[in-house]
């Protein structure tokens, strides 16, 4: 039995993650022009600082994303015997915290706008001899950045579920959140250009609370990863139905008579401990466990480290999940 073990992806989703790769390059490439792009014409919106500010936010999933790329594959060694799986996991945790406070920022920023009843002003510009009001120039920009982030936000979520990497899926979330924002800043533009002053502050707390809830979902789902909770889907919505397939295959071995799993995630993958009691007829036991290790590996790509052991008796936790 291999002690240490280098991980590599499938062939096709080795293909998937060098797509990944690219979208993130391109995403990266995306938020520059759009940051660059709103900062031209920022002027004294609060919806447009929002906006501004969630793009610059952008950059933190895909730079986690690629950082993460970098070090998850490399094998382990005497210092790491368990690998760089989890730098998925942190780079997870890094962007969330990052999504948490500067969407915490937005909300302080924009509420004590509206407390103080701050009146931004959208003046004329003047472009190519025509002077205009800029509010037009601020929508124009906001509405070009929408429809990149739609796409890029739908193709990463697919890809995301292939290859259960949330560090992905909270780029998508992050590309869905853009879109939103730059809907909810030209609502306030607008209400400012029909006198309602307030509009643009209140579209610049819906865009912080719309940050804040991803930094709140993201947070605690990369904090529980770290305390090793059950594998979940990549969207968190529901537990992951690997754990519980690998226990009924087993339990239905004719030479166990009990079993029980613990599996947790580590970033792409899962690891964990096989109990078994095995039945007292049994004589070739060692061989057997090692081929069990191998067939349970076999059933899914994500079941990467597990360490099968024989016992006596199991004794299950009071309060125990449906796959233990």
């Amino acid at each position: 039995m291999k002690v240490y073990d280098a991980f590599e992806l499938p062939p096709d989703k080795q293909a998937l993650h060098r797509r990944a790769v690219r979208l993130e390059w391109l995403t990266i490439l995306f938020f520059a022009s759009a940051v660059l792009a709103l900062g031209l014409t920022l002027g004294q919106s609060q919806a447009m600082k929002a906006a501004w500010i969630e793009d610059m936010l952008g950059f933190v999933p895909p730079v986690a994303f690629l950082v993460a790329a970098r070090y998850r594959n490399r094998p382990p060694n005497g210092t790491f015997p368990y690998g760089y799986h989890r730098s998925v996991t942190i780079a997870f945790l890094s962007g969330s915290v990052a999504l948490l406070g500067l969407g915490g920022f937005v909300v302080y920023d924009s509420v004590m706008q509206l407390v103080l009843r701050e009146r931004p002003p959208i003046g004329l510009v003047e472009l190519f001899g025509h002077r205009f009001w800029l509010g037009w120039l601020m929508i124009a920009v906001l509405a070009l950045t929408m429809v990149p982030a739609i796409l890029l936000g739908r193709v990463k979520v697919r890809i995301a579920r292939e290859l259960h990497d949330k560090v992905l899926y909270s780029d998508a979330e992050m590309n869905r959140a853009d879109w939103l924002t730059a809907g909810s800043a030209i609502l306030g533009i607008l209400g400012i250009g029909f006198g309602l002053w307030w509009a643009d502050a209140v579209a610049a707390v819906v865009i912080g609370a719309d940050i804040v809830r991803d930094g709140v979902k993201t947070t605690r789902a990369a904090v529980a990863n770290l305390m090793d909770n059950r594998p979940r889907v990549v969207d968190g919505s529901e537990p992951h139905p690997l754990p519980d397939q690998i226990l009924a295959g087993v339990r239905d071995l004719d030479w166990i008579a009990d079993a029980y799993l613990r599996i947790r995630e580590e970033g792409h993958v899962f690891a964990g401990e096989l109990l078994v009691v095995p039945t007292s007829d049994v004589t070739d036991l060692v061989p057997r466990l090692e081929k069990l290790g191998e067939w349970v590996r076999s059933m899914d790509w994500r079941m990467h480290d597990l360490v099968v052991a024989p016992v006596t008796k199991i004794e299950k936790p009071a309060r125990e999940g449906s796959h233990r």
